[in-house]
């Protein structure tokens, strides 16, 4: 905390691939709920904020060799993560749901239904997609699609027959991409969202208690209200 207002600047570092979290828009910059609440964040601190670019699969890597002060955008909660950094409170708690064109809907129903030869299983690289795809679908075939924005588009195009993601982006998609649906099933894990940031104790103490007072007012709430208006329109 002391370095970070020392320096005059939050470092945030975001993948911009993953709306209504994060998102790089066409003309530079970034939006989403994550975002809003990392100018807030800054404003708070009375330093400036600046985005750093990363991707998932060098996320845990560029904190550590301190690229960014804190990690934002819908940032899933790992062990691996979790050894090397603090999280904050979960922003938003999801699980894992199957994302796939209508045609489907009734079929992929379960991790079975999809395991099974001649299923093409898409997901994106170094993510907990990957994990979950290459872990509980050995028999189907997995592709990894190394563009996290046009990922979706290969469903679309008939390239891929499902991916699983998180409920919230399966569900953002589907409302996104009229050919597609979120296959209406319970989440099969649990998983949470949170900011991830250096071990420092004062930091996880200002940080919890920023976003839990953002929780009581409605302030996080509307951000992602905002951030899912905004891509869908």
């Amino acid at each position: 905390m002391d370095r970070i207002r020392a320096a005059g600047v939050l470092r945030v570092g975001t993948t911009g691939d993953y709306p209504p979290f994060c998102r790089k828009l066409p003309e530079g910059g970034y939006a989403g709920a994550d975002i809003e609440m990392a100018h807030d964040l800054a404003g708070r601190l009375e330093v400036r904020v600046e985005f750093v670019p990363t991707i998932w699969v060098d996320l845990l890597d560029d904190f550590l060799a301190d690229r960014f002060n804190i990690a934002m955008g819908g940032v899933t909660v790992t062990e691996a993560r979790a050894e090397k950094a603090f999280f904050s409170v979960p922003t938003f708690v999801d699980g894992k749901r199957p994302l796939t064109r209508r045609e489907f809907r009734d079929r992929f129903t379960g991790i079975e239904a999809i395991n099974q030869p001649g299923v093409r299983v898409i997901a994106n690289p170094g993510s907990a997609n990957e994990a979950f795809a290459r872990a509980h679908f050995t028999r189907a075939s997995v592709t990894i699609h190394h563009d996290n924005a046009s990922v979706f588009d290969e469903l679309v195009a008939g390239r891929a027959d499902v991916m699983v993601t998180d409920g919230l982006e399966a569900d953002h998609q589907a409302q996104l991409h009229p050919e597609l649906v979120a296959v209406p099933v319970a989440p099969w894990t649990r998983l949470e969202k949170a900011y991830m940031f250096a071990r420092d104790s004062a930091m996880k103490n200002y940080i919890d208690g920023w976003l839990t007072a953002a929780f009581e007012s409605g302030q996080w709430q509307r951000a992602l209200d905002r951030a899912m208006a905004l891509t869908h329109g």
